[in-house]
Parts: structure tokens; C-alpha cells; sequence
């Protein structure tokens, strides 16, 4: 009796001591690392839904490479007119992109999602083509975009995974991370005596310690939607939900969970010497070009390896110039990839020194 009291005391510890997954209402689900893009926590990732509004992460990110901020945009009246949520664009008023962006990311407007894609495709079907297209170039394989603003559409889908995916593009862009931490924004209403007052619709901004964006989503028939982002000891959480009906919790229980579960580990640093280059006996140190810090579990950090690879074949070099990069391997996986950093300037020697040299070394050998 005392053995079993024991065992079951044990068991007890044990799960006490490990942390459980979380259930979630959530129909999709992921948590991704930014730095190495791993899963560390799914429900559903990789099966197809539509993702209402979270469509316009994408959409801003386009428009970001295919525009400047200070582009001005002349509404259409067809923009104008897009049912849903709205920043209440009218028909030839001028915008310019980055307020644009702020009216589209902040308050989810339709209207200025249609505009953007107008602006830049001259259609919201042309603009949704280099939406899928740009889905693809990072790897969202399951993907299909039929418009810029997220309406229901047939054949307008993605998974929980190939949304963590775009994000952590998106989040790339200065100024779309910029953009997405911002809970209020100004900008100016033409027409009116006011200025338009847009309030972020993420509560998580203000809810979740170290929240940094990103998007909200709904249509009744998709259900809620949300993608977040936390930053902590130096690395950043990209959360996913679709079709959610309590994702504020949802969120909070995932990112908690792998903010538990995994440790912040620093793979690489900043300015650290990772090898060192010799082309004709004149050479240099190669650094790494930033830090790169992941999350791993305990059991994980013992499995890690980093690679170096020397591209640089010929001289000279210069201080700063890309020579190579350190793959970042988990087992047999790679995770993440760091440029290699010259460390000081290596001229070319003269040439006649440098037969001079080689006859020198091969006499010496003689």
C-alpha cells in the first residue's frame, strides 16, 4: 500500500514538474520561433481555412516591397464602396501609402486594402495573383489569396502554419513591425474637419507582456482569426488561430506554454569569431554578422552544431564584405543561417611579390 501511495506521489511530481500543453478552442493553431521558424506547439497547422481579415499581414507586405510610404493613392469609388469594416474612404480622395497602411492594419479597413491593391496592381484580382505569388516565395505552399482584404471567396485560404510563415516575413519590414506595435494612430481625413482616430483592434498589444502586433480577423463565416507576436529574452513567438472563439486566452495559454517550455538560447554573437580565411597566405578573421538566439529545450541545446562555410575565394576583401555563413543545425535539420563578416580590410599583393613569395616557400621546401 505505502509502495503505491509512493508511485502515485511520484507521478504527481513528475507531471507537476513538466509543463502540459494547453487546450485551446482554436479549430487551427501554431506557435513558430522566428529566428529558426520551428513548431513548438500545433493543433490543426497545416489543414486548409480561410483567414479572414489576418489576409492583409500579406497585403501590407506586398505593398511594402512594391511601394513607397510616401506614394499618394487616389481612392476609387469601387474601394470606397468595399462592404466590411472601413477607415470610410470616399470615392477620389488622396492618401498617402503609409497612412494607408495604418488605416488597413490598425482599423482593418477594406476599403483601404482595396485602394492599396488598386494603386499598386490596378485590380484587387491582379494584386491578389502577386499576393499568392509572394505566398510562394516564402514557402506558404498552401496558400491562396483571391483578395486583399480577407471577404469570404472561394478559393481564398491558408493553414495556421503558412500564416506563422508570412508573419515572420512581414515582421522583417521595419516599417511593418513599426506599423502593427502601434495601438493609436492620427491621419488625416480629407473632407473633414477631423482627423481620423484609429485604435489597433489587438488587445493582446496591451494584455500580453512583450506583445509586439500583429492582426485580428472575422467574417462570420470563417470565425475569428488571430496572429500575435511576443518578444522576450531576446526572441520572438509568432502565435496563430484560426477560427477561434476565445483566441485572446488561446494566445495567452500558447505563447506562455513555449515561453515555459523552451529556453532563450544564444547560438551565435554578434561580432564573435566564428573562422578564419586564408586565400595566397594573406587572410582575416570572419565574424558572425549578428546574434541569432532561438528556443530550445534542455535536452535540445546538447543536439545543436553550427557549420561554417567560406564562400570567399579570391582577394581582396573588405572590412564588413560577406565571405560565407554558419548554417545552424538541430540534428539534421538546419534552423537558421548567419552571414560571415570580414573582419578588416586584405588587400591584393603585388604580383611580382607574390611569385617572388612562392619561389621563396618552394626553395625553402627544396
Amino acid at each position: 500500500m505505502r509502495k503505491a501511495i509512493c508511485c502515485v506521489i511520484l507521478i504527481l511530481a513528475l507531471q507537476q514538474g513538466a509543463l502540459a500543453q494547453p487546450s485551446v478552442s482554436a479549430w487551427g493553431a501554431v506557435v513558430m520561433d522566428k529566428a529558426s521558424r520551428r513548431v513548438m506547439f500545433e493543433k490543426n497547422a497545416y489543414a486548409s481555412h480561410s483567414m479572414a481579415s489576418t489576409t492583409k499581414i500579406m497585403t501590407a507586405l506586398v505593398a511594402l516591397e512594391n511601394s513607397s510610404p510616401s506614394d499618394i493613392i487616389t481612392v476609387s469609388a469601387a474601394a470606397a464602396a468595399v462592404e466590411g469594416s472601413s477607415i470610410w474612404l470616399e470615392p477620389f480622395e488622396k492618401m498617402s501609402m503609409e497612412n494607408m497602411l495604418y488605416g488597413l492594419l490598425l482599423a482593418s479597413g477594406n476599403d483601404a486594402a482595396s485602394a492599396i491593391a488598386q494603386h499598386i496592381a490596378g485590380s484587387e484580382s491582379a494584386f491578389a495573383l502577386m499576393m499568392t505569388q509572394k505566398a510562394r516565395d516564402i514557402g506558404a505552399f498552401s496558400t491562396s489569396f483571391q483578395n486583399p482584404h480577407g471577404l469570404d471567396a472561394e478559393g481564398h485560404f491558408t493553414t495556421a502554419y503558412d500564416m506563422a510563415l508570412i508573419t515572420c516575413t512581414a515582421l522583417e519590414n521595419k516599417t511593418f513591425a513599426n506599423i502593427v506595435a502601434t495601438k493609436t494612430k492620427t491621419i488625416p481625413w480629407e473632407s473633414s474637419q477631423w482627423d481620423r482616430s484609429l485604435t489597433n483592434h489587438n488587445k493582446l498589444l496591451s494584455r500580453y507582456d512583450g506583445c509586439i502586433g500583429v492582426k485580428t480577423g472575422y467574417t462570420k463565416r470563417t470565425g475569428r482569426c488571430l496572429v500575435s507576436a511576443a518578444q522576450r529574452d531576446g526572441r520572438c513567438l509568432i502565435a496563430v488561430t484560426l477560427n477561434a472563439p476565445d483566441d485572446w486566452n488561446d494566445h495567452t495559454k500558447m505563447l506562455d506554454y513555449v515561453f515555459g517550455a523552451y529556453e532563450a538560447v544564444q547560438l551565435c554573437a554578434r561580432g564573435e569569431i566564428a573562422a578564419e580565411i586564408d586565400i595566397n597566405d594573406c587572410g582575416c578573421a570572419l565574424r558572425f554578422e549578428k546574434d541569432y538566439i532561438t528556443s530550445l529545450t534542455s535536452e535540445e541545446k546538447s543536439a545543436v552544431t553550427v557549420d561554417c562555410v567560406i564562400e570567399k575565394t579570391s582577394l581582396p576583401i573588405a572590412a564588413g564584405e560577406v565571405c560565407g555563413h554558419a548554417d545552424i543545425y538541430l540534428r539534421d535539420d538546419i534552423i537558421g543561417t548567419v552571414n560571415l563578416i570580414a573582419d578588416k580590410n586584405v588587400e591584393k599583393p603585388d604580383a611580382f611579390l607574390d611569385v617572388y613569395i612562392r619561389l621563396i616557400k618552394e626553395l625553402l621546401v627544396a
